[in-house]
């Protein structure tokens, strides 16, 4: 039985904690279907895997493997797999439902993987996936945005988080459809990156969106695009949306909200998760490989920017752990990749 290298955990601790998660060994798994065998290059690390390995009363019989942005060469494939074939590079952000990307090698259903850009060297491809497709559903599928500047012009989207991985994509994608994008962000550094990638305006969230709207000259806004705290902003949302206007999120709400306050408005508030087409096996989960190839075009034309901001290497626990760290500190900007298993 052919090994190979992983980090994982069995119970849920800080990470501060070494047990957190630890250098593995395991087995090399088979391609069967639709599948993929990945030789992963590079990861990168997002809000989901700070979330999953958060402490918790919980223990695993065996070891989990965490990981949902990575990026590599295609070594074997399934009977099914049409999309690819081995000596592939590509890049993805897998299932939540399945063995993540903190290993040596990976499966995932070709129908969620796309070309890695050309442009780009694996860590600036795996800090992409996970939220190009997040930014990109979250726009174009949730909100019903079009992608025809034209159809856009005169058309306002507030971005709650504009400096984080979502929001750094997001910006770009809102910005070449023709919105007029209005980030948040709080300090000097997160502001500069903001405006730096797509952003024509930004306002603080820590202070009230509405004064600071009016003075950019705005009393509403079209589409809201909330990216941090979806409840502690719900108040600011409702009033800021405009009649008929439409809002989407990609935090959870641990306590209830007046939903009602978007009743008299016909506004509509709407969810995005990325994992929920490949968690439930959807019709149209080939989607997001279609999306993956178009981020893909647009990098290499160079109308779209990764968003990596640091590099760590290779490969391991301890690695990941400090990745998981600088995420967990609340102030990162763009995507913090680690490459290389050693």
């Amino acid at each position: 039985m052919t090994m190979m290298k992983a980090v994982g955990l069995k119970r849920y601790l800080p990470i501060e904690d070494p047990e957190s998660l630890v250098d593995i060994e395991l087995p090399v798994p088979s391609p069967e279907g639709h599948d993929l065998l990945v030789e992963v290059r590079a990861v990168s690390v997002n809000p989901v895997d700070t979330k999953v390995r958060s402490p918790k009363d919980k223990i695993e019989d065996d070891y989990r493997v965490l990981g949902y942005d990575a990026a590599g060469v295609v070594t074997a494939v399934g009977e099914s797999v049409t999309l690819f074939k081995p000596g592939d590079e590509v890049y993805y952000a897998g299932s939540i439902i399945r063995p993540g990307s903190n290993s040596q090698y990976q499966l995932v259903d070709e129908r969620i993987v796309g070309t890695k850009p050309r442009t780009l060297d694996f860590a600036e491809a795996a800090a992409l996936p996970l939220t190009a497709i997040t930014a990109w559903e979250g726009l174009f599928d949730r909100l019903g945005v079009s992608t025809d500047p034209e159809v856009n012009n005169g058309r306002t989207l507030l971005l709650i988080g504009a400096a984080g991985g979502v929001g750094s994509i997001a910006a770009q994608l809102a910005q070449q459809a023709g919105l007029t994008v209005i980030g948040t962000a709080s300090r000097s550094s997160s502001v500069d990156w903001a405006l730096n990638h797509g952003a024509a305006h930004t306002i603080n969230h820590h202070e009230e969106f509405g004064p600071q709207l009016e003075a950019l000259g705005y009393t509403q806004v079209d589409y809201i695009f909330c990216c941090n705290s979806t409840a502690a902003h719900w108040d600011s949302m409702a009033e800021a949306i405009a009649p008929q206007g439409k809002i989407v999120s990609i935090v959870e709400m641990k306590e209830p909200v007046n939903l009602t306050a978007l009743m008299n408005k016909s506004a509509t508030f709407v969810w995005e998760l990325m994992f929920t087409r490949s968690r439930y096996g959807t019709p149209d989960m080939i989607e997001q490989h279609r999306l993956l190839e178009e981020m893909g075009s647009r990098i290499d034309a160079g109308t779209l920017r990764s968003t990596l901001t640091e590099r760590l290497h290779p490969i391991n626990a301890t690695n990941l752990r400090e990745a998981h760290r600088l995420l967990e500190s609340g102030s990162t900007i763009g995507k913090v990749v680690v490459e290389g298993f050693e």
